[in-house]
């Protein structure tokens, strides 16, 4: 063999090692680009998935105007003839809550309109920090006697009605308040040596010292929610207790001429 047709087969295995040195990286590079290509899936899967429980949550957190069939049924229950409130003045809240089991329930509430998104927003976050709220339905399944729906342990807001031994009427009954868990947060008071109980039937959670599911505290989240957005606890007044009362205080609604 002379030394030009040894040069040749050195050239020729030189061309061939390169070619297959370019196809192995072409491979390495493709199989990255396919690892590259699944994980960026995974990760806008993962993104578009959450984006999607977000949205759908979003959307079970609504406020709309009262219906024509929902004032039907209000009509002389929970809304009357003398309420000093429009129906256009009301707001339908639709929620999801959580109770102390964990369960997710879907929950109506009927609010001023003057505080319905802030009622919303304190409900959700409610929600996405699972903090229990046992039932939240509309007091006309209760024919708008507060006592039963309180009795069912049933978080709600607006209810025409006077404050009871009073000609006054009650800030539920403009929609300016709203209850949690009444059952286990009464309202108590004492006047002439007679103690005034609401629900009649919240004997046993009388003792704020004690433990027990859905009691308030001055600490807690629902709390400190309703008071960061300008709510009073009725927990803190001095001259009776209404554990389980939140509602717009007086300069505030002066401030809105009502």
């Amino acid at each position: 063999m002379n030394l030009i047709t040894c040069h040749i087969m050195e050239e020729m295995e030189s061309f061939i090692m390169k070619k297959e040195k370019k196809q192995t990286l072409r491979k390495r590079w493709g199989c990255c680009h396919t690892i590259a290509g699944l994980l960026l899936s995974g990760v806008l899967l993962s993104m578009a998935s959450g984006a999607a429980v977000t949205s759908a949550q979003d959307e079970a957190f609504l406020i709309s105007e009262i219906s024509d069939d929902l004032f039907l049924r209000m009509n002389g229950s929970s809304w009357k003839e003398e309420c000093p409130v429009s129906r256009e003045d009301l707001r339908l809240l639709h929620v999801l809550h959580k109770d102390a089991e964990g369960n997710t329930l879907e929950g109506e509430m009927i609010v001023h309109e003057r505080i319905a998104e802030d009622v919303l927003q304190i409900l959700q976050e409610l929600y996405e920090a699972d903090y229990p709220i046992e039932k939240m339905r509309l007091v006309e399944e209760y024919d708008a006697e507060d006592e039963l729906s309180m009795e069912d342990n049933n978080t709600s807001a607006f209810n025409f009605r006077y404050i009871p031994r009073s000609g006054k009427i009650s800030k539920h009954g403009l929609g300016l308040a709203v209850d949690i868990n009444p059952l286990y947060n009464p309202y108590i008071r004492y006047a002439d040596g007679t103690r005034y109980l609401e629900p009649l039937t919240a004997e046993a959670w009388l003792d704020r010292e004690a433990e027990f599911p859905y009691k308030i505290e001055e600490d807690d989240l629902c709390c400190r929610l309703f008071k960061e957005h300008g709510f009073e606890w009725g927990g803190d007044w001095i001259n009776l207790k209404d554990y389980q009362h939140f509602e717009v205080p007086d300069e505030v609604m002066a401030e809105w001429g009502m």
